[in-house]
């Protein structure tokens, strides 16, 4: 069942009622920072085989897959179990991953921000099938922006130019099996970076949203729906009227230690040259200006990253 305190938003109102929809998403978003979103029209039978290829890749064997460490900031390719830390934290994440980005001619303007993509030599459809997700991820998250845009107050297409080229992220995480209690967790409390997350693969208890009266919020979805998040780029445009919530992933129940997790968020970023500079719309008497001085979101992401022990 999905959480009794966020209610899913059905994805068929974009077509069908985008006002609806809008006003519906935002309102979720700035309670809780998070929203899901149901009927999101992904086909079902290609995210089956984008999964399996992922599971294929984090089944081979750990010298296999090291092969893949790219020594890019954890930026492309594969980073090992035990690296990524949450800010603040004293034990790493129980997790591995592997991070696919934007594919960029050669010679573009971003190339010194956004490396080439690596690609194992196995499973053979991993490629295809990550280039695919990729896509539609980054395709449904513009449609998402679109409506976020509009419940700001903002005209319908503002985002597409700020996003275009930005240096979003596929993560293809994997959580093994859970064989004790902590002090390590398969992710740490933490906040997002980026503008906003699209997570598929919640539907594997363990996330969690740090609600305002301080008690964590288990998020359930029901099947076939997305998640998603407001990140801390988003946060600072918007001064904070959209909040990037804290959520973790605890580890399973005694009965789903054996169970692995897998999950792939989508980290959606603005271009790497776009200057974050508070909306005009979301400054107040009742709410001053947090951040009177613009960062570029190239700037703001290495900060970030070096604060979870990722450069």
């Amino acid at each position: 069942m999905p959480s009794p305190a966020i209610v899913p938003v059905s994805f068929a109102d974009f077509d069908r009622d985008f006002e609806r929809f809008s006003q519906s998403l935002g309102a979720s978003f700035e309670r809780y920072g998070f929203a899901v979103v149901a009927d999101h029209e992904l086909p079902a039978a290609r995210l089956d085989a984008a999964l399996g290829a992922i599971k294929a890749f984090f089944a081979m064997p750990e010298d296999v897959k090291r092969r893949y460490i790219t020594g890019a900031g954890g930026q492309r390719g594969y980073t090992a179990f035990g690296i990524e830390t949450a800010k603040g934290a004293a034990h790493h994440d129980l997790k591995e991953f592997w991070h696919v980005g934007r594919n960029l001619p050669t010679g573009h303007r971003y190339a010194a921000q956004m490396p080439e993509n690596v690609w194992p030599e196995a499973p053979a459809d991993f490629r295809e099938e990550m280039t695919w997700l990729y896509g539609a991820l980054d395709a449904m998250g513009a449609r998402i922006l679109e409506a976020i845009a509009v419940y700001l107050g903002l005209e319908r297409g503002f985002f597409a130019a700020t996003v275009s080229e930005g240096n979003s992220i596929l993560r293809l995480l994997h959580y093994p099996p859970v064989a004790f209690d902590g002090p390590h967790v398969r992710a740490g409390a933490h906040e997002d970076i980026n503008v906003i997350t699209l997570l598929l693969g919640a539907e594997e208890a363990g996330l969690e949203v740090l609600d305002r009266d301080g008690h964590w919020l288990p998020i359930n979805p029901p099947e076939g729906s997305l998640v998603c998040n407001i990140g801390d780029m988003l946060q600072r445009l918007s001064n904070h009227r959209l909040p990037s919530t804290t959520h973790r992933v605890v580890n399973p129940a005694p009965e789903r230690r054996g169970v692995a997790r897998y999950s792939t968020p989508f980290f959606l970023h603005f271009n790497p040259d776009y200057e974050i500079v508070t909306l005009a719309g979301c400054v107040g008497p009742d709410r001053p200006d947090r951040y009177p001085q613009p960062i570029t979101a190239d700037d703001f992401l290495k900060e970030r990253l070096r604060e979870i022990k990722l450069l």
